[in-house]
């Protein structure tokens, strides 16, 4: 088929591509709910934006004036790339209903579907507040002509970016099957490379921010000029440009000449992903693996939920994918750890003993409970039909949770003797990490329960089922919350800075009940939840 008929179908692939995307979320009261919080969390930063990018169009008296221009557009070609090949390892890797898809029309149409699918996805959350934004500069500058300018520079490089992103990912895709080790050490080499730029822009901006090192030093050293002078191809005929560059044409032609280059190369790789059979190496044998590796030890073997438990602990350990959500803690943790970096030395101890506890917390209620019905529909009918009762199966999940976050609760706030807490000190931490551990196990179940998910998908080559975005921002906003008034207090008494007043005994008891009473109503929920199980 000619490249006109394939850019034809590719067309309509990706129109149907979208349509089926946005048909999914309309369909979904939950995902509505939680884009409508999305809109108006992302919507109040956008609208405090639009002043602000309107006054800087007042004042920018010339190109190298604009604020992060230089770091911006040298950082968005790599971002660009970067997203589009983990879109592609997550999402798009391979097309729905491959099989008739593949035998109906040339594999660069499908190709161009896909990608043109993802972009259309891009626009839809990123157009309206990048067009929004680039607006107010445009009429702050006086010249309105820069925000169809822009469109028209940004297209060759978001094309650009993300055909050669796409072929990325799908020859990663293909090293994957051919060598399964790399895969694992990509993971790995990932989320270390993620915690690892985390906390060192939160470790930069503290710096910056002390003036310890220069913020223009920084942009400057990563800033690329000939990306620069593409970008102020938009701003021709304005007061912030009059003549053409020659280097912003030569990164045009470079743009335009790439792109059918990565089409083809991606085409290719497709091809040989899709319609190469390679053998699948079998799974090692279970045979080695006695029933006393698998038996439950102590304590867990004491009562039926505690062999449940652990259950579970195997299951993730032979399952680790099943915890990626768990990396949304790094965006947490990243000022936490600068803080501690910068803590001064008395304070050191009770921030370890602090930070122990949270995180225990925390994994003691995400780990297992964030989306419980949906990580065990495969075998919930068995479940339910086993004659296990339904509180001991919930049981089993919340000792799953507590078996793991209770030992970190507890073990940081001991080291933190090393680092100066008093022994009292630590010793109370951790009774308040366990208590705050067994709530949180409980609580989690619940609102998990209540929003369950139970579609899986692909991540980075692995099939898995994760909780919605929207519960675990609910549970990290309360959990996290509770977590650091228990802790606030617990070190304001411990430091005499607490009376024993009528409004503190009152708010004492107000916060206790509320931490006992809202994880038991939560546990009762998700008890119930199971019991009214149906299949759809």
């Amino acid at each position: 088929m000619s490249a006109g008929g394939d850019l034809r179908h590719g067309l309509r692939i990706a129109r149907a591509e979208l349509s089926r995307s946005i048909r999914g979320y309309g369909r979904d009261w939950r995902r509505l709910v939680g884009i409508a919080f999305a809109v108006l969390f992302l919507g109040g930063y956008l609208l405090v934006s639009l002043p602000a990018a309107y006054a800087v169009g007042r004042r920018t008296g010339s190109i190298e004036a604009i604020p992060f221009l230089g770091a911006g557009t040298s950082l968005l070609p790599v971002g660009l790339v970067g997203l589009a090949a983990l879109r592609t390892l997550e999402r798009i890797g391979r097309p729905p209903a491959e099989d008739l898809l593949l035998l109906t029309t040339h594999p660069r149409a499908v190709v161009l579907g896909l990608i043109g699918a993802e972009l259309g996805r891009l626009a839809v959350w990123f157009g309206v507040p990048i067009v929004a934004l680039v607006t107010a500069f445009g009429f702050g500058l006086g010249a309105p002509t820069v925000i169809p300018a822009l469109g028209l520079v940004a297209l060759p490089l978001f094309a650009c970016s993300a055909v050669w992103g796409y072929t990325l990912g799908i020859g990663l895709l293909r090293a994957f099957r051919r060598l399964p080790t790399i895969r694992r050490l990509l993971k790995i080499g990932g989320i270390g490379g993620f915690v690892v730029l985390t906390f060192g822009s939160q470790l930069a901006g503290g710096l910056i921010a002390e003036r310890s090192i220069q913020a223009s030093g920084l942009l400057d050293a990563v800033s690329i000029r000939p990306l620069v002078s593409y970008v102020s191809l938009a701003f021709v005929g304005t007061p912030l440009a009059d003549s053409v560059s020659l280097a912003g044409l030569g990164v045009l032609a470079a743009l335009i000449a790439l792109t059918p280059v990565g089409v083809v190369a991606a085409t290719q790789q497709a091809s040989a992903l899709w319609f190469t059979d390679t053998s699948v190496t079998a799974e090692p044998s279970e045979t080695k693996t006695g029933g006393e590796r698998l038996a439950a030890p102590r304590p867990f073997s004491v009562v039926k939920s505690g062999r449940i438990a652990w259950g579970h602990l195997l299951r993730a350990v032979r399952k680790p994918q099943e915890f990626t959500h768990l990396i949304l803690l790094v965006f947490f943790l990243g000022p936490v750890g600068t803080t501690v970096v910068q803590a001064a030395d008395d304070a050191l101890g009770p921030l370890v003993a602090g930070i122990g506890v949270g995180l225990g917390t925390y994994l003691a209620g995400a780990t297992f409970g964030l989306n419980p019905l949906g990580d065990d529909r495969p075998h919930l009918p068995f479940l339910l039909l086993s004659g296990t009762g339904v509180r001991t199966i919930v049981r089993g999940r919340a000792l799953a949770g507590v078996a793991l976050g209770l030992p970190v609760a507890a073990a940081l706030p001991a080291a933190s003797v090393v680092l100066g807490t008093h022994l009292l000190h630590a010793a109370v931490f951790a009774a308040v990490g366990a208590g705050t551990v067994v709530a949180a196990a409980a609580f989690g179940l619940g609102l998990g329960a209540a929003y369950p998910i139970y579609e899986e998908r692909e991540f980075w080559g692995t099939e898995t089922v994760v909780p919605s975005t929207l519960v675990m921002l609910v549970f990290l906003a309360i959990v996290g919350g509770g977590t650091l008034i228990a802790l606030l207090g617990t070190w304001v008494t411990l430091t005499g800075g607490l009376g024993l007043s009528p409004l503190v005994v009152g708010a004492a008891v107000v916060y206790l009940a509320l931490t006992a009473g809202g994880p038991y109503l939560s546990y009762r929920y998700a008890v119930r939840r199971y019991r009214r199980y149906h299949l759809e």
